[in-house]
């Protein structure tokens, strides 16, 4: 099964508000693999980071994207850091794969710096800049499209993202 769109970034990036308008658009089903995670561990990402660790929550992300992209054929939301393991990358051949790209001032903003972000604590202004630039490598080669959201609205995104999609 090929899902109609895979959208990766950043935190703050629009991959769950555009996800969702353009599955609207589109007419399929929107899943957001965050969402997953939550609902097999039985609680919310930043616990699951606090409770059982980042290494357990990226184990529970790899499962529910290798789960999501073989059932889902709509439009799926990754969460920011599921491209960095090798298997989900690998897995995402073949899907057409949307990064939505997002400069630090606009995830800023977005993100609302006070959120339950667990990769954000201490400075969380630098702790997102760095974690951009670190991924930013992998977003670009494993996306067929590149989407800058800065400074646009969520529809105005969703519609130029459904306008690109292959037949």
């Amino acid at each position: 099964m090929t899902a109609k769109a895979v959208l990766i970034g950043p935190p703050g990036s629009g991959k769950t508000t555009v996800g969702r308008l353009l599955a609207d658009r589109l007419g399929v089903a929107f899943r957001d693999t965050d969402a997953d995670v939550e609902a097999v561990a039985g609680k919310p990402v930043p616990d699951i980071f606090v409770e059982d660790g980042e290494t357990r929550f990226r184990e529970l992300e790899h499962e529910a994207v290798r789960r999501a992209l073989a059932e889902h054929d709509g439009v799926l939301s990754l969460g920011g850091g599921a491209v960095l393991h090798e298997e989900t990358q690998a897995l995402l051949a073949g899907h057409h794969v949307v990064y939505l790209q997002v400069g630090l001032a606009d995830a800023v903003q977005r993100v609302g710096l006070a959120a339950a972000r667990p990769l954000l604590v201490l400075n969380p202004r630098s702790q997102l800049k760095k974690l951009m630039e670190e991924r930013r490598p992998v977003y670009e080669r494993l996306a067929a499209v590149t989407v800058v959201t800065d400074q646009r609205e969520p529809a105005e995104l969703a519609d130029e993202i459904a306008k690109g999609l292959p037949a």
